[in-house]
């Protein structure tokens, strides 16, 4: 049997002449936190419905544990779905809205006694099991319909933006709850998400999504470190993005500089793009830099000031723990380890 608990598998998707998904392929394995990431309309929710069996897609197949099902309705796949705005029933208490699908079932009542109590425990909501849904905090209600999805014991959960009707700090805190489920449960959790933060926090894999097609798939480190192409970097985090020429390899010509860089494997006098993380340049001494160039903004931002250097015609942006006036002239400095270089688009 294969290591993979999903396949998607040529996957093709239109809406009124409109592809949303263009041939997508997609490995899934099992107890994973795979988080599809991406801007609105770029397939990604379109993905999660369709390995839900809310919606087939017009060519392609869905593989769970080796057996298509393709075809088959949501309530034959061994999967739960906790939606953005979790779809409780209002009418009924938490221990009724959780023990609902156990009831429909036929579990006894001493064994949905004992699973309520437990996954409320697992949600830190112990005794909660009287409140109305109404008397609950947005994040309460988060939690509940995520016991509710997990006490029918699925061996994937889809969460379709989950977070996204929650305050900056409940949300944050939220990130770490849902990857502390999932690692005690030990299933696999496919999360849809716009947010980059959320995707870096919690994922062991994420996939980029752009216009139906899958941009990037890896780790957070690989994603953010080593993006594939300008999509991606500049969709996760903050990039300065620079055409350049690849000299050869380990060399790196921009703004008619020879810089020493660590990537390889492209051609000789190849143009690419480079991109340098706002953290990883260097404000040093005039004589010090690779580059000088004149601070023409500085806004304090928490946990570093964003300042933006203008130099050889390109606006840098770039993060320090100090301030400098604005209008002071500097040298910009980058190491060859945090130089990264990608091929341009549309090229192999």
């Amino acid at each position: 049997m294969s290591k993979n608990i999903i396949d998607l598998m040529s996957i093709s998707k239109s809406y009124d002449n409109n592809l949303i998904l263009n041939d997508m392929n997609l490995s899934i394995r099992k107890n994973e936190f795979l988080t599809l990431l991406g801007p609105s309309g770029c397939g990604k929710t379109t993905t999660l419905r369709i390995i839900g069996g809310f919606i087939n897609p017009d060519r392609g197949k869905v593989v769970f544990e080796d057996k298509d099902i393709t075809k088959a309705p949501p309530y034959k796949r061994n999967l739960n779905t906790v939606f953005q705005k979790y779809a409780l029933f209002s009418h009924l208490n938490v221990y009724d809205n959780i023990a609902f699908g156990l009831k429909i079932k036929k579990m006894c009542k001493n064994d949905i006694r004992s699973k309520v109590g437990s996954v409320l425990e697992l949600v830190n909501l112990k005794g909660f099991e009287n409140r109305t849904i109404q008397s609950l905090s947005g994040g309460q209600q988060q939690r509940i319909a995520i016991a509710r999805a997990i006490a029918n014991e699925p061996k994937v959960l889809l969460l379709d933006e989950p977070l996204g009707a929650l305050d900056l700090k409940l949300r944050k805190d939220m990130q770490y709850e849902l990857k502390r489920i999932q690692r005690e449960l030990g299933i696999t959790f496919i999360y849809v998400t716009h947010d980059q933060e959320e995707a870096l926090t919690m994922s062991d894999t994420v996939v980029v999504m752009n216009n139906g097609l899958i941009q990037q798939i890896g780790s957070p480190e690989n994603i953010y470190n080593e993006p594939s192409n300008a999509f991606v970097a500049n969709f996760i985090g903050e990039s300065n993005i620079i055409e350049g020429i690849m000299r050869k390899d380990c060399l790196v010509n921009f703004f008619n500089k020879n810089i020493p860089c660590v990537d390889k494997g492209f051609g000789a006098n190849e143009p690419v793009d480079i991109v340098i993380r706002p953290e990883d340049v260097e404000v040093v001494s005039i004589e010090e830099g690779l580059f000088t160039g004149k601070i023409t903004s500085s806004i304090f931002k928490g946990v570093y000031y964003e300042m933006n250097i203008y130099s050889n015609g390109y606006n840098w942006m770039v993060h320090n723990t100090k301030t400098i006036d604005v209008g002071s002239k500097v040298g910009i400095n980058v190491i060859p380890f945090n130089i990264h270089i990608m091929k341009k688009m549309g090229k192999e």
